[in-house]
């Protein structure tokens, strides 16, 4: 089966006086049409959100061509996690657009056991929860929304109400995470800011954003409900979790079936704390069951 049509992005547009999209030119089928990064103010120095892939020419060439029309300077970047898709065009940036290893770039720190981001020579500075940046007709709160991974953020735009969501929430489909307590949390702590739109990094502009993210809280919870359903049905069986995808997952396309196994096992982790179903190994392989009731 093939990936569902996607909207439209292009390359370059002005979404509202103070954000212009440029798109990484990184397509695929985790990254959409590619990474959406963004330029933040109305002056001639700008944030950049997001930096996309590492050697990506287009890219480049398109913020080189932004810059130059309208004749702007990057202030600054902010990368809003540690995937490659967002923080790899920063070296790139750094070399070929600012041409300077001292522009400034921030993030929220990773746990202490987990690895960070290795920009080469451009030092990283790390950045806390409701940290403000501001920059000639624009400031950028930072909202720290783990889950997806333990460092992302999302970026609310004060002037417009306008929430930067990362991958938190996406402009099409649905998102992948790491955690799924934390990534609830984080769905609710966003749908509490109230925003007036999401600028999402994949994926068209999101207009109706509560509605947006509450569908989300309420899919996840709806797929944890099938997840047990199915192994309820089978009491006595044990599963992968590809295989409770292919049986709980209706018009997947194949190639996003690993990635589904990837959030179907954050869910069966989940409910392993909530003592729900239990883990095994079968063939060197991880299965899951559903808990005998008997035991709790």
């Amino acid at each position: 089966m093939a990936l569902p049509k996607l909207s439209f992005i292009p390359n370059i547009e002005k979404l509202s006086e103070r954000v212009i999209r440029i798109l990484g030119c990184n397509s695929n089928p985790m990254t959409l049409q590619g990474t959406n990064t963004y330029l933040v103010g109305t002056g001639d120095r700008r944030i950049l959100i997001d930096t996309g892939d590492p050697g990506v020419p287009n890219y480049i060439q398109n913020l080189q061509s932004v810059l130059c029309d309208f004749q702007l300077k990057i202030q600054e970047i902010i990368l809003t996690h540690w995937h490659l898709d967002h923080v790899g065009g920063t070296v790139d940036v750094c070399r070929d657009v600012t041409k300077s290893n001292e522009t400034r770039v921030s993030k929220f720190r990773r746990p202490p056991e987990k690895t960070e981001v290795d920009l080469g020579s451009i030092p990283c500075h790390f950045i806390e929860d409701n940290h403000v940046f501001k920059t000639e007709g624009a400031t950028l709160r930072t909202v720290f929304t783990p889950g997806h991974t333990d460092d992302h953020i999302c970026l609310f735009l004060e002037e417009d109400k306008v929430l930067f969501s990362g991958d938190s929430v996406l402009g099409e489909a649905t998102a992948v995470f790491d955690d799924l307590h934390t990534y609830m949390d984080s769905l609710q702590k966003m749908a509490n800011l109230n925003p007036l739109v999401i600028y999402p990094s994949h994926g068209p502009v999101v207009e109706n954003p509560v509605e947006k993210i509450q569908f989300y809280i309420s899919h996840r919870l709806q797929r944890e409900n099938q997840i047990i359903q199915f192994l309820e049905s089978k009491p006595t069986l044990s599963f992968t979790p590809l295989e409770i995808v292919k049986n709980v997952y209706e018009d997947l396309a194949p190639e996003l079936e690993l990635s589904a196994a990837g959030n179907v096992k954050r869910h069966l982790h989940k409910l392993i704390k909530d003592n729900r179903v239990e883990q095994d190994t079968k063939d060197n392989e991880e299965v899951w069951r559903i808990k005998n009731s008997s035991k709790i």
